[in-house]
This record gives C-alpha cells, structure tokens and sequence, in this order.
C-alpha cells in the first residue's frame, strides 16, 4: 500500500506538550495517529468492496452473490476503481497548497475529514448519482487530508535533527497499516455479507471517529499546524477564484451540451480524467525541468529523477490492481474457504498490509546487516528489484488464472503468495522512492517534490483505467503477461542504466 504524504519544512518547531508522552513522543501524535488509522480504515474498508458493488448483479459477478450493486462490467469497474485512487493521488498536491496558503493544516483536516465522510454517508445512499458523487466526496477529502496530516506530526519534533522523528513516523506509518488491515475485516464482511450501503456506512463511522480523535486531541497539536504558512493575498485570491469558476464553467457547459445532446456516456468522464492524470504529471515534471532558476547540478539531478519517477508509475500500475483485477479474481476464482470457515472475498484486501507489517521489520534488517557490509544495494538497484519483483507477481498470477479458466476454483495460497511477492517489492520501492525524492528535490521545489512522487501513483492507475476503457481484458493470461514483461524490461532498463543514473544523482545515493 502506498504511504501518506510526508513534507518536511526547513523548521518544525518544539514539541507541543511536555508531561505526558505517547510512547515516548510526544502527545500530540496519539491524536494524529488515530484520525490517519480511522482514515486509513474507512479508505480502505470502502475500496475493498468498491469493485465487487460495482459488479454486483451484472454478468461479471459471482453467481449467487448477493445482489443490490451497480450491474456493470468489471472493466467499467476497473476503470472507474483505478480513476479513483489515481484523483485521490492527485488532489493531494492541490491538497497541500490548500493546507499552505488558505486554511493551515489543521483546519484543513478537520475540513477533509468532515468531507470524507460526508462522502461515505452519501455513497450509504442507494443509487447510482449518489454513489459517483459520494466517491468524489470521499477522493477530494483524502486529497485534502493526504497532503497536511503528516505535515502536523513533523511539526511536534524539535526540527529534523530531533532523534524521536523516525520513530515518530514510524508510529504514524503503523496506525496507516492497522487501519488498512482492519478495514476488509469489518467493512468488507458487512457489506458483502449483509448489506452493502451498511458497510459504506461503517466507513463513515470509522471517519467520524476519526474526526472525534482529532478535534479532542488539538490541545495536544503544535501551535504551527494553525498557521497558514503563505497565506493568498486578496490579488492572488481573486485570481485563483476567477480562474476556478471559468473552468467549473467552462465544464459545465461542455457536459451539459453532452448530457443536452444525449451523448453523454460514463467514458466522457473516465477517459478526461484518465488523460489529465497522465498531463499533470508530465506537466509537473517538465516545468521543474525546464526552469531556469534551477542550478546546474538540480537540473542534473531532476533528470535523474525521471528515470525513478517512469519506473514507480509502472510499478503503482499494476500493484493498485490488487483492488479491481485480483479483486474480481478473488470473487469469482478464488475458493473463499479455510479450514472449513467461509469468508468473503473483500478480506484478500487486507492481506497487503499484513504482510506490510510482518515483512517491514524483516527487510529494514537486511538492509541494515548489508550495509554493515559495505554491501546494501544502491537506490538503483532497489528499484530493480521492486520492478522484478511485482513483474513476476502478475508472471505467478497467469498459472491461477489459467487454472481457473475451466470453472475451477482455486486456492487462496495463490493470492497470498502473489500478495508477499508485491509486498517486497512495494518495500524495495515505496520508501526508497520517498528518501530519494527528498534527496534530489531541488530546494526551490523541496516541499512539492513529495507530491510529484505521489503523482507516479496517479500516472500508473490512469494507465490501467485507460487500458480497461479501450477494452484490453485486465484479467487475461495474454495482458498479465505483458504487463509483467514491462516490469521486468523497466527493471532491466534501470539496472542497465546504473551507473548512467548514478551519475545523474550526483551526491544522493
């Protein structure tokens, strides 16, 4: 699963509290903590069973499953599954200019987390308009809250040298996990075995707890998560407003000539997005490229970036494919029984963070008895691994998918084994490829380079939704293969280019 957003400012401040600490941090983080792993919960609880609603009672859903969803085709819910989590990506760098220049961070969790789960509790609601409006709800408000919750928790420690930092994120990352584990668990069960608006509900209690955890615990936040950084001024203010609402216009009249003219079809929205999630990114990134108040060594370095920012948006390609592809796979082929216990498909979806959880410890050892060796791999190396090793997840997935192919269902082993070679590789990745985009952020960028990185994230689902909408099947032997081939070839291609990356990077290793 891919991390919350961390920025680093040049000054954080003094812990917010003395007294009392929460396990040794201070108390300001319990708050944090529980409003990120009731997020995370309700995120996560939501997307589980996100793909299966979408196909419930179509031709793509599990015969006798329970009824009640949206009837569509599971590359429709695939495509719309991916645009989902790529807007959540990509609202998260708006998110933080909110957080920045307009309401400060803390006000601006409290907004999101109200907007999540207002978004949850629309999505309750049966219906189709409800439940697109409800998903945007919930995408803007992570976007808002993604981007300045970990913004607050730097802002308890006395500056980065503070020796409590790492493990305070570390802590932090750990509510991220459970929330994500518990999620499938509760949710899913309720809403595939019960009631699916039931379960949307859930969502949105898990979310109001959050709320409640965060509002009470404010006393204990530093007094700079109020501060707007760089407030707008009333010029720039006006400017941003006006430009806003000629865009709300301007699609307004686009679509309502669409709607007017009967044309309009759930592609004239997925395919737009899907397109602009691929722009920004590549927008994003040329601009840094090309401007001119960069120095020699910070162009240098940003070309070196790119190769790492291309690999990771192959790498989230096929990695957030756990929540529509391996999740129909889950629902349709997979025996949901063990040990005599039936369960429901959604709880797959927490198989990635345990995994996180158990493998996180295992890997960071490694990498520390390497280095005591003189023999940790470099970054680049690491990202060769990670693209090898979610390559030869999708390679392992073709021998399920064609043992299943005669109606046959089979083992979950299949899944969880596919699932630890995609949690290795997401350690190999993920948290190499937030170190090195600190490291090589150009300091004019260095607060917004963290949001590029997330916006890979954005680039590989749009990939895929765009894939599903042209009408490639996402769950057949001949596209996994491909697909496992790109990963293997940029993987390749990284390790080729090595040392010419090496050089690039200049003084980051």
């Amino acid at each position: 699963m891919a991390s919350s957003l961390t920025k680093d400012a040049a000054q954080q401040g003094t812990p917010a509290n003395g007294g009392k600490t929460f396990f040794g941090h201070p108390r300001g983080l319990a708050p944090l903590f529980m409003t990120e792993m009731w997020e995370r919960f309700s995120y996560y609880g939501m997307r589980s069973l996100l793909v299966i609603y979408l196909i419930s009672g179509g031709p793509d859903a599990e015969t006798g499953a329970q009824g009640g969803g949206l009837a569509m085709k599971a590359a429709t819910a695939s495509a719309i599954y991916s645009i989902y989590v790529a807007m959540v990506y990509l609202l998260a760098m708006p998110g933080g200019w909110i957080g920045d220049r307009i309401w400060g961070p803390r006000k601006t969790v409290a907004i999101a987390a109200g907007v999540i789960m207002t978004g949850h509790l629309v999505l309750a609601v049966p219906g189709q308009a409800g439940f697109f409006a409800g998903l945007a709800l919930v995408a803007v408000g992570s976007g808002l809250l993604k981007a300045n919750i970990s913004t607050m928790v730097g802002h308890l420690y006395d500056g980065p040298q503070d020796p409590r930092r790492d493990g305070g994120f570390t802590l932090f990352y750990m509510g991220i996990n459970i929330g994500a584990f518990a999620a499938p668990l509760v949710i899913g069960t309720v809403g595939q075995s019960v009631n699916w608006h039931l379960g949307f509900a859930l969502a949105a209690v898990g979310m109001a707890l959050g709320l409640v955890s965060f509002l009470v615990g404010t006393r204990h936040l530093s007094p700079q998560s109020s501060i707007v950084p760089t407030p707008l001024q009333a010029e720039e203010r006006a400017m941003w407003l006006r430009k806003g609402l000629i865009w709300v216009a301007a699609a307004a009249v686009f679509y309502g000539v669409v709607g007017f003219t009967g044309h309009f079809t759930l592609d004239w929205a997925l395919i737009p997005l899907a397109l602009l999630g691929l722009i920004i990114p590549i927008t994003v990134l040329g601009r840094i490229k090309r401007d001119k108040e960069l120095t020699d060594t910070e162009q240098t370095k940003v070309s070196g970036y790119i190769w790492f920012f291309v690999a990771a948006a192959v790498f989230w390609m096929i990695f957030d494919q756990a929540g529509s592809t391996m999740s129909v796979f889950a629902e349709k082929k997979t025996n949901g029984q063990v040990f005599g216990m039936d369960f429901p498909s959604s709880w797959f979806q927490s198989v990635n963070p345990l995994w996180v959880m158990a493998l996180a410890p295992v890997i960071a050892w490694v990498w520390m008895w390497l280095a005591r060796r003189d023999r940790e791999p470099s970054t680049t190396v690491k990202f060769s691994m990670a693209m090898f090793f979610i390559g030869a997840s999708f390679a392992v997935f073709i021998i399920p998918m064609l043992m299943a192919s005669d109606g046959t269902k089979v083992s979950p082993m299949w899944l969880l084994s596919i699932y630890m070679i995609q949690t290795i590789g997401e350690l190999c990745l993920s948290p190499v490829g937030l170190s090195v985009t600190t490291k090589m952020a150009p300091q004019k960028y260095a607060s917004q380079m963290l949001g590029v990185w997330f916006l890979a994230v954005t680039a590989g689902d749009c990939i895929t939704s765009l894939l599903s909408t042209a009408g490639a099947d996402l769950s057949g032997p001949p596209v996994l293969a491909a697909e496992a081939g790109l990963a293997v070839l940029a993987g390749v291609a990284v390790w080729l280019s090595r040392k010419k990356i090496v050089a690039l990077m200049g003084d980051v290793r």
